[in-house]
């Protein structure tokens, strides 16, 4: 490892003035500055904030207490605030249910229930999929926890549906144990409780065997295993025997993984064989294992191999997503009893369309396919030929394929950017889709707003896709406040969905886009590598480029343009306004990566160096230094103004990179425009936030960007009935 620390000296070069940061504080406090030089390759960098990498140093502390003092002071304040705050809570809360993650086994379908004003989602077993009132609540966190902050992770149910698994995390930890539940009755079996199933860095999962008597699960460190920096790393594969304690759980698979392996656990239909698809971090390399009626585990496939999905068959077959030589992706299919890869066969060619993924139904596959944001299902049977495509509108996001029975007919949802979420039933025999009970509804109306796609031209010439949503008849005359997000990273689409907040803004008369960077899998594996490591600039230039065409084509200007983005997004907003400050007019960084050079260093930042690259190698770490937020702040430069938040129990990534970067700007900034950071003490990356919590930081967030924007709250109108038809 050719990197080096060094301590020059603990030299104050200002005093930390945090009790001044009091209610009514026009400055935020000055922030401390220890001298502190990192040498990497032969390239001295100098880190005078990395004290306030320390979450449990006194100081840090004293700091954080005056940034959210100072922060609130400011957003408490704000003009406008409590219309704000009725109509953000009125949308937030409609009573409207969301349903999602169906799963069926042995005939019992179930799914996660979103029921505001319920803190949190919960599990009910569905009667059908046509009557709500058939159904009957399984498990609710707010039983489990009356304080709300305990949410539910991940559940898999035995093959006859009798009984299920349930991982159970507090305080966006994602720290998850899982307990074992009669689905008949709803009662857990207590002997059954499994620690340490899920975590916030390499995920986790469980997989049952045939006759539902135990399950394969991810495991992670436990008591003094391996020392306390090692405890988020080295996830295994045990078996648990329902009834008998976890510590005489036996271990399966993983001693030889990477250190930053994530594995995901699948059983065939029939309970014969088991798959475990371990990735190597994020970065989209994965290699996979079977275990078979032996009772012995194979390795199929290798990193290098390319295989990156995989599902079992109802025929006797295992079949493969692979982008060897198709970076758009193929389907082979395996059979079982000859599982190595030499004689897979291909099933679906490489295509037009990216695939990302695929359902096995009794005598046909359904293909989930990118279109560049918005997605379709293809269909073709069990010799590769077409079946056609499922009928949805365009530009939307379909998704959830589950079983509607024994046979080819599914469910699935739908849902557009002025269409909320909807779960369909599709009759593989008629060809007809019918639209289930378990439909949101809007809570507001979005009848007159437009929905355009078109695309910007980034630097290098590539041509990068832009949704623009905007009330008919709006002027292009620059004047339209706007409102641009994206993220570009991980291989994750960003596919058309229905935001109530989005149609908050178009209701204030602004124009909201999205942006399809690179990083993302929209256009398949090429366009993810595009994006990644080395060529991480290019998802900067692609949002800078989208953000000049709706300046240039009038829809606004940049005093009028707020941007926002969260987690790899956030690490997108500090590399564009760090490098085009003139572009923004506000700017909301939701808990992003700003130190690129010292992130690796944290648990989860261990397994982004697959996707963003490492300061051990020479080049990755000249191209992290030359995005790095953090290291790109310009002391003079004049910021707009931006609102940084984090969650101290944040698991994916460390608070410090929130408050690296606050301390530098406020510093460096020469502008009057405020930097603020809103540091909440109980939530985490975003997973199992309450409602209220959530409703408290967008009502900061909208109030926030309406005043940097000059933007005055606007009661929606109402809209005037229709007279009646003669």
């Amino acid at each position: 490892m050719k990197l080096r620390t060094a301590l020059v000296a603990a030299a104050l070069v200002m005093p930390m003035a945090a009790p001044a940061a009091g209610k009514g504080a026009a400055k935020p406090p000055v922030t401390e500055k220890k001298e502190v030089v990192d040498a990497y390759h032969g390239t001295d960098v100098k880190d005078p904030y990395q004290w306030l990498e320390d979450s449990t140093d006194p100081k840090v502390k004293q700091w954080n207490d005056a940034q959210n003092q100072y922060t609130r002071a400011l957003l408490d304040k704000l003009p406008g605030r409590e219309a704000i705050r009725q109509r953000v809570t009125e949308l937030l809360t409609w009573k409207s249910p969301a349903y999602f993650k169906l799963m069926e086994a042995g005939g019992t379908l179930i799914a996660m229930k979103s029921q505001p004003p319920r803190q949190q989602p919960f599990l009910v077993v569905l009667g059908s999929v046509d009557d709500t009132s058939t159904e009957r609540v399984l498990l609710d966190p707010m039983v489990v926890d009356p304080s709300g902050k305990t949410t539910v992770d991940f559940y898999e149910m035995t093959r006859d549906g009798k009984k299920i698994a349930i991982s159970l995390s507090k305080g966006g930890t994602e720290s998850g144990d899982v307990s074992v539940y009669d689905v008949a009755t709803g009662k857990p079996l207590a002997s059954d409780v499994v620690p340490r199933v899920n975590g916030g860095t390499a995920g986790g999962g469980l997989a049952w065997n045939g006759d539902g008597t135990g399950f394969f699960y991810t495991r992670y460190p436990r008591g003094e295993e391996r020392p306390a920096e090692d405890r988020d790393f080295y996830q295994q594969v045990y078996f648990h025997k329902l009834g008998t304690p976890t510590e005489q759980d036996t271990y399966e698979l993983g001693k030889d993984f990477p250190r930053i392996a994530m594995t995901a656990l699948e059983t065939s239909p029939d309970g014969k064989y088991t798959t475990a698809q371990v990735a190597n971090g994020d970065g989209g390399e994965f290699m996979l294992f079977l275990h078979g009626p032996d009772g012995k585990w194979t390795q199929v496939t290798k990193f290098a191999d390319k295989v990156i999905g995989t599902s079992f068959g109802h025929d006797g077959a295992l079949y493969l997503l692979s982008r060897n030589e198709a970076p758009l992706g193929k389907v082979l299919r395996l059979p079982l009893a000859t599982p190595t890869l030499d004689k897979a066969t291909v099933l679906v060619p490489e295509g037009k369309a990216s695939i990302q993924g695929f359902y096995p139904a009794k005598t046909r596959l359904y293909l989930s396919e990118q279109l560049g944001g918005p997605s379709q299902v293809r269909m073709v049977d069990l010799q590769g030929k077409e079946l056609g495509v499922l009928p949805t509108p365009p530009v939307s996001s379909v998704g959830g394929l589950v079983s509607a029975g024994n046979g080819d007919d599914v469910l699935f949802t739908n849902v557009s950017f002025v269409q909320p979420q909807a779960w369909y039933r599709y009759s593989a025999q008629d060809g007809k889709v019918a639209k289930t009970a378990l439909a949101r509804t809007s809570p507001l109306d979005v009848s007159d707003v437009e929905v355009l796609r078109v695309e910007a031209t980034s630097k290098d010439g590539t041509k990068v896709p832009l949704t623009i949503l905007r009330k008919k008849g709006t002027k292009l005359n620059g004047n339209n406040p706007a409102l641009l997000t994206g993220y570009g990273g991980f291989n994750i689409s960003i596919s058309p969905g229905f935001n109530a907040l989005a149609g908050f803004w178009l209701e204030q008369g602004g124009v909201f886009a999205v942006a399809n960077l690179r990083g993302g899998s929209e256009f398949g594996e090429k366009w993810h590598a595009e994006g990644s490591l080395t060529k991480k600039q290019n998802v900067f230039d692609d949002f800078y480029a989208c953000a000049k065409l709706l300046v240039d084509q009038k829809y606004t200007r940049p005093s009028k343009l707020a941007i926002q983005g969260g987690s790899n997004g956030g690490l997108l907003m500090g590399a564009v306004v760090t490098q085009h400050p003139e572009m923004y007019g506000t700017v909301v960084a939701r808990v992003g990566l700003y130190d690129m050079l010292r992130s690796e260093r944290t648990s989860n930042g261990q397994f982004n160096v697959t996707e963003y690259g490492s300061v051990k190698d020479a080049e990755q770490f000249k191209a992290l230094l030359g995005y790095s937020p953090l290291h790109n702040v310009k002391d003079g430069a004049k910021y707009p103004s931006i609102l940084f938040t984090s969650g101290a129990n944040d698991p994916r990534v460390d608070p410090f990179h929130s408050r690296k970067m606050v301390g530098r700007l406020q510093g460096a900034n020469a502008s009057k425009n405020p930097i603020v950071l809103r540091a909440d003490a109980e939530t985490g990356h975003g997973s199992g936030t309450p409602l209220s919590a959530r409703i408290e930081e967008e009502v900061d967030v909208y109030s926030f960007v309406f005043n940097q924007l000059g933007m005055k709250y606007l009661p929606p109108a109402k809209k005037v009935p229709a007279p009646p038809t003669k």
